[in-house]
């Protein structure tokens, strides 16, 4: 994801820049911060007073008081100060105005007795131990007493540096003080804000990539250094010059995300940074400016990078998650200085929930797709519903136990996004699979087009391999398996798997492509781009759920010349599988089980690959960022002369398997016929069509 990233940071147009006052305007000043930081005017650890920063950084003073409006209520005391060429009194007046200001009393918690308790993590980052996505290192001191902020951990991961400056950290120490007291937390927070502003100068001016100022890290620290601002300013643990310094500081933030932003997902969580400053530091002259910029930007960027079915075009689980959590912070950011954004704005907002409550497995976890983890979201979903006082996501949050049943379901169909979700019922044991035939994707896509995930009794049984790490070691081992259609369930066509597809699309999948009913769903897609392939071949596949019963997978190769095709089923690494007669492969769980039945009893060859690392990487499972393990690949493979069609059938099952016979009893090139027995039961005859939904159909016919 590299280039990606680069796209982002170097072909976004610059805004203009609003006029505060910068280093540039301010003779010597960028010379005066400028430097490798080996050494300081003063010992800056030692630094707590208005009088040593001023004494110290005289120019740096001055510039927090060039940027505020200082005709604004309950600062003239402040004015008269500066006007008077009193920098100390006036920073003393300024704190003093913080301390009673309305937002310090709607942002601040209690103030929590003082005790000698303890909280690990919290306790790690006091002794310099920062932990980035698992990854835990010391960072090095540099011979001046700062930290080096561009340390890029064990695994040399510049993700590990970004990271780290967004200052997460901040905000730990900050919740180990309020459940335990401890002063060293915040005292800590003083120390380490403080580091790293005299660290940061000379603020470039420029678009960037460093680990210091680049966008995601500067949005990111803006909104956990506000909490620590104002609930500690008024005790004796964040010095009156880490205040003022973090004054200092924050109009360089807003410089930053107003002129050097991306687009996309980024833009989201870089204007919520935005307003973040400009909503609870309304004293700066710009505030206004920034806050109706964002409040602009914001409502652009959601009709460019949300569907009208409610989903973010990256069609990413956890990025979806991302991209509503900022435009939803921004939405309480607008109540809170009671602007009134577009109904539009809402009603997307809760259309974007909803995506994520009817793609919750029963389990609660999110859809594990393209560039997520497995996040659990059951509890945001409950959240939401009592937000927004939607009683059917609490039912299907709740697995029904709970709020109303949805009219629409079990089953969602999203045209816009390519998804489709079908599900037996709401229940914690109930049948889930998700069905890719969307568009690539704008970012963070992988290539997996007809991808199928399948779900039941709780369990996952057939699973995305994830997206194991960007950069480091995990991902010089895993990035470009996780990228690829190797580690999905997919055909792949002479070693071949897909290249990347369409990004974007302007209209939905039409309803021939799928249906939904009370006794079934149908879906089917088609993919003709593979990499590097010889000649040209065609993937076509169609699924039909039978509602509390199974799956009927047809697959249809067709092709201008002889090819060797693998069809992949990746299972979840907790499964145990083993083959059976005819080609048959089923998991042997306690609880919890699928069947695989081929139909017809073709001559394939089947290989199990578990933690396959040569020639290929295969059999591979993240459930994680920087987490992975060995999970079992199932490859059926033949060799194909021409044209060529399977089907599948995939049973589910809670302990004991049944006998499922599967047979291809009819075919032609707009769809096939699968005849599906279960004995004890009956048969089924099902229609899978390629062309034209409304030839789905299904017949039983009991025993």
């Amino acid at each position: 994801m590299k280039s990606f990233v680069l796209i982002l940071l170097f072909l976004i147009p610059v805004s203009t820049t609003v006029g505060l006052t910068y280093y540039s305007e301010v003779p010597g000043l960028a010379e005066n911060f400028a430097g490798d930081k080996k050494s300081d005017p003063v010992n800056w650890e030692k630094m707590t007073t208005v009088e040593d920063l001023y004494s110290a950084y005289p120019e740096r003073t001055e510039l927090i008081f060039q940027n505020l409006d200082l005709e604004r209520d309950g600062l003239e005391d402040v004015k008269q100060a500066v006007n008077n060429g009193d920098m100390v009194l006036a920073g003393r007046y300024l704190l003093d105005y913080y301390r009673n200001s309305e937002i310090r009393y709607m942002v601040e918690q209690d103030v929590p007795e003082l005790t000698d308790k303890t909280v690990a993590a919290a306790d790690s980052i006091v002794n310099d131990i920062i932990t980035i996505q698992r990854i835990s290192d010391r960072i090095p001191r540099l011979e001046n007493g700062h930290l080096d902020w561009h340390h890029t951990g064990p695994e040399d991961d510049l993700e590990y540096a970004w990271l780290h400056n967004r200052h997460s950290t901040v905000r730990i120490l900050l919740e180990a003080w309020f459940e335990t007291g401890n002063p060293k937390y915040p005292n800590h927070i003083d120390h380490y804000i403080k580091d790293w502003i005299i660290s940061s100068w000379p603020y470039p001016e420029v678009r960037s990539s460093t680990a210091m100022w680049r966008g995601l890290e500067v949005t990111a620290r803006v909104r956990n250094w506000m909490p620590a601002f104002y609930n500690l300013m008024d005790t004796e643990y964040l010095s009156p010059a880490t205040q003022l310094l973090i004054l200092s500081s924050l109009p360089e933030h807003t410089h930053y995300l107003k002129n050097f932003h991306a687009q996309g997902n980024w833009l989201t969580m870089e204007m919520n940074g935005l307003a973040t400053v400009a909503s609870h530091w309304p004293e700066f002259k710009d505030s206004e400016v920034w806050l109706d910029y964002t409040i602009e930007t914001m409502v652009g960027s959601m009709k460019e990078q949300v569907y009208p079915d409610g989903v973010q075009t990256e069609l990413t689980s956890h990025y979806h998650r991302v991209a509503l959590s900022n435009f939803e912070n921004f939405k309480e950011v607008a109540s809170m200085t009671n602007i009134d954004l577009p109904d539009f704005y809402t009603e997307t907002l809760e259309d974007m929930w909803e995506y994520l409550a009817v793609t919750m497995r029963p389990d609660g976890y999110g859809l594990l797709n393209n560039n997520s983890d497995k996040t659990y979201n059951r509890e945001m979903i409950k959240e939401a519903a009592s937000i927004y006082n939607r009683e059917d996501w609490l039912y299907i949050a709740s697995n029904g136990s709970s709020g109303a049943r949805p009219v629409a379901g079990p089953s969602f169909v999203y045209p816009w996004a390519g998804q489709i979700i079908s599900r037996s019922d709401f229940g914690p044991d109930a049948h889930w699979s998700y069905f890719d035939i969307g568009p690539w994707g704008t970012g963070h896509q992988h290539n997996d087009k007809l991808h199928l995930s399948v779900a039941s009794f709780g369990r996952d049984l057939l699973v995305d391999g994830g997206r194991f790490a960007y950069r480091g070691e995990v991902a010089d081992r895993f990035r470009e398996y996780a990228l690829s259609s190797h580690s999905h369930n997919l055909i792949i066509i002479d070693g071949k798997g897909q290249g990347p597809g369409p990004r974007l699309t302007e209209d939905p999948i039409p309803e021939k492509k799928f249906r939904i009913t009370d006794e079934f769903d149908y879906a089917s897609a088609s993919v003709d781009y593979f990499d590097d392939l010889e000649g040209e071949a065609r993937h076509s596949r169609s699924v039909f759920y039978i509602r509390g019963e199974f799956w009927v997978v047809v697959d249809r190769i067709t092709t201008d010349r002889p090819r060797e095709i693998e069809v992949l089923w990746h299972w979840h690494p907790d499964t145990s599988v083993q083959e059976m007669d005819h080609g048959v492969v089923s998991s042997n769980n306690q609880r919890g089980n699928l069947k695989i039945t081929p139909a017809g009893n073709p001559d394939w060859h089947i290989d199990f690959v578990k933690g396959q690392e040569e020639p290929l990487v295969q059999g591979w499972y993240s459930e994680e960022y920087n987490l992975y393990e060995p999970n079992t690949a199932t490859i059926y493979s033949e060799k194909l002369n021409s044209d060529g069609t399977y089907a599948w059938v995939l049973y589910p099952f809670e302990s004991t398997a049944p006998e499922v016979q599967a047979d291809i009893i009819d075919q032609d090139s707009g769809q096939v016929k699968v005849r599906v027995t279960v004995p004890g039961q009956g048969y089924w005859d099902v229609s899978v069509p390629f062309l034209n939904s409304s030839g789905a159909a299904m017949e039983f016919i009991p025993e």
